[in-house]
């Protein structure tokens, strides 16, 4: 691991991190947990979700002074005017309770009895910074688009993911292996934009 580059996530979550170690640890980098280094969470404030992705990243490099990668990310539900959108993660008003954040969107669309009422999409955008003051920051922004179920299914991820209903696939986010799932997520279709980056932008 010595030749390892650092990358410090700008989260607290141990799955994300799961995630981007799979995705980015074949590129020689290993991702590191922001609390590590006992940096607090950023205030996400930013209207989009590459606003907030780039807010969580300066702030985490900062405080740091390594690289640092963020992302936003959350689902929009069409019907209901893409929200929860960036306040997926706090929909239920208590920041990350999946399951009050999974009650309220079911709650909110049970008036909806068809499939095809209850189209979704998945958001991810990320954003790497180099250090603290990079002027040019890596972004990628990718989509996943699905249905909302009706009852949770599943045990595999978090968030929306025992809810999220994958287009063509018949399964929940939740019951796809996680090798699968790193290959056709929002969050993996992102890191792999991000990496193309960082091939012709390789960090210092």
């Amino acid at each position: 691991m010595a030749d390892k580059k650092i990358i410090v996530l700008a989260s607290s979550n141990a799955g994300k991190a799961r995630e981007f170690n799979e995705l980015l640890g074949p590129l020689g980098f290993e991702i590191h947990l922001q609390k590590e280094y006992d940096v607090a969470d950023a205030e996400e404030n930013g209207r989009s979700f590459l606003e907030n992705a780039l807010i969580k990243a300066r702030h985490t490099a900062v405080e740091t002074g390594l690289p640092a990668i963020a992302d936003d990310s959350g689902i929009c539900v069409d019907v209901l005017g893409g929200r929860p959108g960036v306040m997926s993660a706090r929909y239920s008003g208590v920041h990350g309770d999946d399951e009050a954040n999974n009650d309220k969107l079911l709650a909110q669309l049970a008036p909806y009895k068809q499939l095809e009422q209850r189209s979704a999409h998945y958001v991810c955008a990320l954003a790497l910074v180099r250090g603290p003051d990079d002027p040019l920051p890596l972004t990628a922004v990718e989509v996943w688009e699905g249905h909302i179920g009706f009852k949770p299914l599943g045990t595999g991820g978090f968030g929306y993911d025992p809810l999220f209903l994958v287009q063509g696939r018949g399964l929940t986010a939740a019951q796809l292996p996680e090798k699968v799932k790193n290959l056709i997520s929002h969050r993996a279709r992102a890191a792999m934009k991000l990496c193309a980056l960082l091939e012709r932008s390789p960090l210092v």
